[in-house]
Parts: structure tokens; sequence; C-alpha cells
């Protein structure tokens, strides 16, 4: 080697570090110090001296102390058992957390053991036993406000107990799995305590901690905690999710929180292209469409191909996934959940599951049959943004019924004990396994409608009657659709020129938009649908276009623009005679999208769905100078009937 050059010491490996750090802590604690390893790299030595078992390093909490407990995957159990195991324990301590796992012991009954008051800002299964019996506080905030809060000593935290990643060579730990609120709690408590376990990933992003902002360190050799929904998909979950899907278009960027609504949904973006993620939580559920090309985050505002998120939930493979892996971006909550940066984003979707919704749209997403249940968590910022990105999706998802066929979750009003944590005026789409309601921009009368058609049927005629009740509906009002809403029935279809336009079931809340085609209809065409000169459509005109039992009466829309604002250009129908087992058929065409076939797509689309419910054939009764209609007609079938009837025509379609 050369003057004047030195040899660079080898940096050591992680699973070096561990053995070092656990021979300092023998060496340091052992009976008999003259047979521990002597040699100690040097820049292990203030490590050194802050190695200490679970029970040494809990013995320095104090009387009345706020400790603040990691999240989830994160929970540092080996640390909550050896304060629960403190003999005597220290006196009015109070332990403050996200969400946890196993932080609390419970016995055969299921009722919690602890010796120390939990305050918790969200109630999942580990808190929801303490939180009944008042051994646990529930706090209704925002996660995404409590770095602040701790931040100027309104949540104080003076002891953190943590779980971080070994260190590197420059001394930095990762907080791996679960950053969420963990910066804010170690930057403000005296005292910091962290496990220090090998399995937990190093993820990157802003998720660094130096050793020099821990105490204590506490060596741990145990598997990061995973994470999986209990049971299979039920159907009303799967119907869910397709809906959830259904609306999802390409270039989202998703939060997808921890909800099995959302995790499901994800199953049916298979055929989707440059979804992105940025999501308080990530879960296995993001794996499929990683693997297949689909989360590629190129249409992203912010943060351009990454996925950004606080925390993850999951299994083995995902933590194997995102360890060492620049793609994800693990950042505090509050940089997750910031509204500048949310609401920038490009095409931001927001899933929520929710325990009930009234007819006005008020929301209740942490009370469940009287108890506290989850937590408001990030979704009112993730809502709120969502509503104000371009071609954003504020969703909120629900079953319809709580047990089976008991009890609506759609309700004329939220009951007592169920509070409202998302308020109407920020509520865009409702979603149940019987269909999709968009309710921002829309009357209480439109709301109630809308809500009442996704509810369970057997739910709908009380839930009308006490709608109208409460003034929320006209007292003419009627809903005769019992079934869910057939997204399959949906079809994309081209014009001649062209333009795109979504062909769809129509729905009671297809109302106004409906009478607004009528007034866009020329006097001759009114009259040719109609065979009356009419001004206008009464409310009772409207319901019969559109608020029908899909049975023996169907209704089909051509929209464009979005889902949120469509716009029908387009409306037919027809109406099963059972004597005949044969279909009246009419149709309304705005003018401005005539002569692009739209009329034979709508007819083709009409046989296809009578043929498959086996309808006979289509009558429709036409002015016999009615040419567009009578080709319209003849193009249907190879067996077609025309019988006149003076100054119109009678014509029959055999399908």
């Amino acid at each position: 080697m050369a003057d004047g050059q030195s040899e660079t010491a080898p940096k050591p490996s992680a699973e070096g570090l561990l053995q070092r750090l656990v021979q300092a802590w023998q060496q340091r604690f052992s009976a008999s110090p003259k047979d521990a390893e002597p040699a100690i790299d040097p820049r292990l030595a203030a490590c050194a001296e802050r190695i200490c078992s679970a029970q040494m390093a809990v013995k320095l909490i104090k009387p009345g102390d706020h400790v603040y407990v990691g999240t989830a995957s994160a929970t540092p159990r080996s640390l909550v058992a050896a304060l629960e195991a403190c003999s005597p324990a220290p006196q009015d301590v109070e332990l403050l957390h996200f969400l946890t796992d196993s932080a609390l012991q419970h016995d055969a009954q299921g009722l919690p053991q602890t010796k120390y008051r939990h305050r918790c800002f969200f109630v999942g299964q580990d808190m929801r036993a303490a939180v009944k019996q008042g051994q646990a506080d529930y706090v209704p905030l925002s996660v995404a406000r409590v770095p602040q809060l701790i931040a100027i000593g309104r949540i104080p935290v003076d002891v953190a107990l943590i779980q971080v990643s070994m260190p590197d060579e420059f001394g930095y730990v990762s907080l791996g799995v679960s950053v969420d609120i963990t910066p804010a709690a170690v930057a403000r408590a005296r005292l910091v305590i962290a496990e220090v376990n090998p399995h937990m990933p190093r993820t990157m992003g802003d998720s660094m901690l130096h050793v020099g902002e821990i105490d204590h360190l506490v060596p741990v050799d145990t598997p990061v905690i995973e994470y999986a929904h209990p049971a299979p998909p039920t159907e009303v979950v799967e119907q869910i999710a397709r809906y959830i899907g259904s609306i999802i278009d390409d270039g989202s960027t998703l939060q997808i929180g921890m909800g099995r609504y959302s995790n499901e949904a994800l199953k049916y973006l298979s055929d989707r292209q440059d979804l992105g993620i940025h999501s308080d939580v990530i879960t296995d559920a993001i794996i499929p469409l990683l693997e297949r090309g689909i989360l590629t985050g190129q249409r992203k505002t912010n943060q351009r191909g990454k996925i950004v998120t606080s925390f993850a939930m999951g299994s083995r493979r995902l933590y194997e996934l995102i360890d060492r892996n620049p793609m994800f971006s693990f950042q505090p909550i509050e940089a997750v959940c910031d509204a500048w940066t949310l609401g920038a984003q490009h095409q931001l979707v927001s899933v929520t599951q929710a325990f009930a919704v009234d007819l006005t749209g008020q929301v209740c997403v942490d009370q469940f049959q009287g108890d506290f249940y989850g937590g408001v968590a990030a979704q009112a910022e993730f809502l709120q943004a969502a509503s104000r990105s371009r071609g954003g999706k504020a969703i909120i998802c629900l079953a319809s019924t709580e047990d089976g066929e008991q009890g609506s979750r759609i309700r004329p009003a939220l009951l007592a004990g169920e509070g409202v944590a998302i308020p109407r005026s920020d509520v865009h789409y409702v979603i149940t396994e019987y269909g999709i309601a968009y309710l921002f921009g829309k009357s209480i009368r439109e709301r109630a409608v809308a809500l009442i058609q996704i509810a369970h049927p057997g739910a709908r005629a009380e839930l009308l009657e006490q709608a109208k009740a409460m003034g929320y509906v006209p007292a003419d009002q009627t809903l005769r659709n019992l079934l869910a809403y057939a997204v399959e029935e949906e079809r994309q279809m081209l014009l001649k020129d062209q333009r795109s336009v979504l062909l769809r079931p129509a729905m009671a809340s297809d109302g106004e938009a409906i009478r607004e085609l009528f007034h866009q209809l020329p006097e001759r065409d009114v009259y040719t649908r109609f065979f009356r000169r009419l001004r206008g459509l009464s409310s009772r005109d409207v319901q019969r276009l559109c608020n029908l039992n899909s049975e023996t009466e169907v209704a089909m829309v051509a929209c464009v623009g979005s889902r949120e604002d469509p716009k029908v250009i387009a409306h037919a129908m027809y109406m099963v005679d059972p004597s005949t087992n044969l279909a009246e058929t009419a149709f309304m065409v705005h003018p401005g999208w005539q002569g692009q076939g739209l009329g034979a797509l709508l007819q083709q689309r009409m046989g296809e769905h009578a043929r498959a419910r086996g309808v006979r054939g289509f009558v429709a009764e036409v002015l016999a100078s009615n040419d567009p209609m009578i080709k319209l007609a003849r193009g249907l079938s190879e067996q077609v009937q025309i019988e006149s009837l003076g100054s119109s025509v009678k014509i029959t379609s055999l399908l």
C-alpha cells in the first residue's frame, strides 16, 4: 500500500452487528466479564453503552409517565410484556398508541389483563374489550393530527417504546414497517427504548433514526408480526369489491386502507394501467398488481413511480419485498396525509369502510352496535383530498345489513351511539352490495332516493316510508327495483364518429338527467316518442322512465361525461306484456347525438338483454312517417311484421 493511503475498515453486515450487540450486552452484564469477547468495534462503543434487557430498560419508566407504544406490526411486544411484569408496577402510567398487536394480554374469557390505563387512537381487536371495560380511552381524532399535538405537548409523551431494524455501518436504524406517528413520539420523549430486530425490514424514505437518538437498545430476534384477513371473502364482500373496482380508472392513485372491501377491490383491477399508491397503510393486496406491472405510479403528480405509505401490515412476503426497495417510500403520517400533497395527486381514490350511513349521507365509521370499534384513522384527510383531486373519487362502502338480514345499515337517521365521523357534505360515492350511489352536490331528496335504492331490498319499503314521514322525499315517490345494480350490464361503446358512450341500466336517481334530455328534444321527437305534445315531465312521468322493476320493465341510458356528473344522451326501455311475452319499446335520443348509430346500439343492447330473459320479441307503435324507427326495427331481426294502423304502424320484431 502506497505511503499516504489508508485502508478503509470493512463494513460489518447487519447480522454481524446483531452478534456484536449481543456480545456487548453479554460482556456488560455477564457475571463473568473475563469470559466475554473483549474486542468491540469502536463504532459500536456508543451502542454497547445503551444495550440492556427489556426488564432493565422498563425499570426506568417513572410513575405518572405517558408511554408511547409503537404501531401495528412493529408493536414492541417484549417491552410491553416486561412493563406489565414489573413488580411493583409504576403507578399512574398511561400507555398511548395508534393500532397495536398484543399490547394487551387477554384471559380465557377475552377480558384484558393490564396494570395500566391505555389511550388509543384506533380501537382494533387488541383494544376493543379494554375500551368496553373502561380500561382504555378511545380518542376520536385523525391520526394525521396526532404528531402536531404531541409536538406542542397537548398529547404528552415521556417515554417511547418502539421496534427498529439493525443499525447500518453509519449507526442508523430504520423504523421499518411502521413509521406513522413514531418520529413525533421519539422527538418528544425524554426516554426512547427500542427493540432491535434483525427481521425488521430496512424501509426507504423518511424512516431512518440514528442510534444516538435511542437511549436503550434491547436486542430481540423474533419474526415481524404478520397480518392477514381472518376469513375468505363473503359474497357480499366480493360484490362490493367489484363495484369499487368498476369505478377506478387507469392512472388512478389509490389509498387502500385496512378495510376488507378496498383490499378485495384490488383483485378487480388486473386490466388497468399505470396505477399508483399513496396510502396511510399498505397490505399484501398490492403484490399481485406489482407483479403484473400495473402499479407503475407513472401518472402520479407527487413522487412519481413511488409507492408512498406510512406503515405496512402484511405477510413476510410483503416485508421481504419492501426491504431496502427504493420503490417504497415510508414517511411520517403527517407527511403522507399532507392536504396539499394529497389534493394535487392525480385521480386520487380513497376508500373508507363504514358501519352506518343515514339517508342524508352522514357516516359513522368508529362505532358498531353501540361499541367503539375502528377509528377515524386518516380517512377524513384522504376523503377530502380525493374530492379535490382532479378525477379523484371519495368512496364510502358498507354491507347493507348488520348480521344477515337483521337491521339495515342505511338508516333514516344514525342511531344513538353512532357518531358522525364523516359529514354529509364530504360524501361522494356510497357503495353496498346492491349498487353505487353518488351523493356529492345532490339534494336531500336525491340522496335519500339514491341511498334507498342501494339498501337491502327488505328494508327499502320501510326506508321510503320513513323518508316521506321526515319530509326527505315527496309523498308520490316510489321505488320499484328490488335488485342489485347490474354493473355487469354496462357496456362502453363507440359511435360512428368514434365518440365513446356508456350504455348502462337506468336508475331511479337518473330522473333529473332524463328530464334534461327530454327538454333537449325537438317537438317532433317528443310527439313521436309520447304521442302527445308534452311541454314537460311530471315526477310521475319521470319515475315511469327510470324507476322500474328491472324484470318486466327495463330501461337503459346512454351516458357521456364522468360517473360523478353523467349526461344522459339517450334513453330506451321495454315493458313486457305477460299475456304475449312481447315487450313494447320506446326510445329518446339527444338531437346532437343522432345519426351516429346510437339508436341501433341501444336497440341491439336491449335485444341481447331481452333474449337472455326469454322475451319473445319487441313491439313498437310509431308514426307511419317515422322512417328512422321503422328502419331501426327492421335491423333488429329478420322476422319483422309491420301492421298499418292509419297514421301509425305497429312493428313486431321476433327475437
